[in-house]
């Protein structure tokens, strides 16, 4: 999900609440510069079989500054800049600016129920 001020800009990929080149948030809800912005993400790990292949896409839902931007959207995979290459195993949260400043507070990971990466032949 996009973090960065796009303060009375157009809804974009690219810009704050956006899933890069994947889905426009569904309105610009971003504040002024210099007020605090909060996001709840809601993140589904791709699925992968034993083999690793992977059988089902990543999906996030956000809600920016109170609002749903997002909703459930299918992730086909990482972005071309990615750190790391899609994988089975868990890994780690990056929080990536573009040379402006930024501060991050309260940052949570909560996981909400157990599930296996990899999915068991029946």
């Amino acid at each position: 999900c996009q973090i960065l001020d796009s303060f009375g800009l157009e809804a974009k990929d690219n810009e704050a609440g956006g899933i890069y080149e994947v889905s426009d948030p569904k309105v610009n809800m971003c504040f002024p510069p210099m007020s605090w912005q909060t996001y709840d993400i809601e993140f589904t790990a791709p699925r992968f079989e034993a083999s690793g292949k992977k059988t089902r896409n990543a999906r996030m839902s956000v809600r920016f500054n109170g609002v749903l931007v997002q909703e459930n959207v299918e992730i086909p995979g990482p972005t071309r800049a990615a750190i790391q290459k899609e994988s089975p195993e868990p890994g780690p949260l990056h929080l990536q600016d573009h040379s402006h400043p930024v501060r991050f507070r309260n940052v949570w990971i909560v996981e909400k129920e157990s599930m296996p990466t990899t999915t068991q032949a029946r």
